[in-house]
């Protein structure tokens, strides 16, 4: 039997997600201090991918050339969107429109889902 290498193994764990019922904010854990990520879907038109913060943790201002939908899954974020401040919580989603300077920080540890399609 040949052995697997860490490609054909990160393979294998995103199929057994395939084609059962998910519970989104289950997919990643909650780590002290930092941001963690799983990518659950990566394709030319776009990424899917679940994030947890800890608290006081978020993304600095930034820009993106794609439109991005993030949705909370768990928790409480603020985000910012060219000056303007929105408060997201789970349940709701934002979008985050291409091209316009963005950043997010936790109010609690919080989860979400960035769906980012591109063009």
């Amino acid at each position: 039997m040949a052995e697997q290498g860490p490609r054909q193994e990160k393979a294998e764990k995103k199929e057994e997600l395939f084609a059962k019922v998910l519970r989104l904010k289950d997919l990643v854990s909650y780590q002290e201090g930092t941001v963690a990520s799983r990518m659950l879907i990566n394709k030319k038109a776009g990424t899917i991918t679940i994030f947890s913060f800890d608290e006081n943790e978020g993304l600095s201002e930034h820009t993106a050339p794609y439109d991005a939908l993030v949705t909370v899954v768990d928790g409480e974020c603020e985000v910012w969107i060219a000056g303007e401040t929105f408060r997201v919580r789970e349940g709701e989603s934002i979008v985050l429109p291409a091209n316009k300077p963005h950043a997010l920080s936790a109010v609690t540890r919080f989860k979400m889902v960035l769906t980012m399609i591109r063009e």
